[in-house]
C-alpha cells in the first residue's frame, strides 16, 4: 500500500495538490513559531477534525485517526506532563497530533501521483544545485504517506499485546520494527516493479 488515498468528490478532494500542501507547510511553520494557549491548541485541533467531514470523508476515518494517534498522544502528553507542566503538555501534544491528522488529511484526498507532480515542479529550480527533483518528491511523498501507515502499525501491535495479555512496555518497538520495515520491503518491491526504483 503505497498511498492511503480515498476516492472523493468533496472540496478538499477537488482542492489542487499545491494548495493543500502549502496549507500543511504553513501551518506547521505556524505551529512551530507561534506559542499557542491550551484553548487555542484545542480549537486549531477542532478545526482540523472539522475538515474531515467537510471534506466528505466517513467519520470512520476521523475516528481511525484519532484512535491510531492514542498511544502518541497518552506517551508523549504524559511525559511532558511529568517532566515540564501541564499547559507544555496540552500545547505540544496538540501541536504534533494537529499536523499528523492533516498529513493524514491531505494523504486521504489526494492522490499520490498529484503529489509527487507538485513537489517535482517546486523542487525543479534546486536542479541547478544538485538536487534530484524526482528522488526528492518520491521521498517526501513517501514520507507523508507513512505517517499513518506507522500510527496504524502501532496501534495494531498494542492491541495484539492487549488482547494477549502481555504488558505494554519497550517491548513493542520490536514488533512495530518488523511491521515497518516488511511495508518499506514491499513498497520497494512495489516501486521497482513499476521501475521507479532500483
Amino acid at each position: 500500500m503505497i498511498s492511503l488515498y480515498v476516492a472523493g468528490d468533496g472540496v478538499l478532494h477537488r482542492a489542487p495538490s499545491g494548495w493543500k500542501l502549502a496549507a500543511l507547510a504553513v501551518t506547521g511553520l505556524a505551529l512551530s513559531l507561534l506559542r499557542p494557549s491550551p484553548l487555542a491548541t484545542a480549537i486549531v485541533l477542532v478545526v482540523v477534525s472539522a475538515l474531515y467531514p467537510f471534506g466528505r470523508l466517513p467519520w470512520r476515518a476521523l475516528l481511525t485517526a484519532w484512535w491510531r494517534l492514542r498511544w502518541l498522544i497518552l506517551v508523549l502528553g504524559g511525559a511532558l506532563w511529568i517532566f515540564t507542566s501541564v499547559q507544555d503538555a496540552v500545547v505540544n501534544t496538540g501541536r504534533v497530533v494537529s499536523l499528523l491528522l492533516l498529513a493524514d488529511l491531505v494523504t486521504r484526498t489526494t492522490r499520490m501521483g498529484d503529489l509527487l507532480e507538485v513537489l517535482q515542479r517546486v523542487l525543479r529550480p534546486l536542479r541547478h544545485v544538485g538536487v534530484v527533483p524526482d528522488a526528492v518528491a518520491l521521498t517526501i511523498s513517501l514520507t507523508i504517506a507513512m505517517i499513518p501507515v506507522i500510527a496504524g502499525f502501532a496501534g495494531q501491535v498494542r492491541d495484539a499485546q492487549r488482547a494477549r495479555g502481555v504488558r505494554l512496555g519497550l517491548r513493542s518497538a520490536l514488533p512495530l520494527l518488523v511491521l515497518t520495515m516488511r511495508h518499506a520491503d514491499d513498497v520497494g518491491d512495489a516501486l521497482i516493479a513499476r521501475g521507479v526504483a532500483r
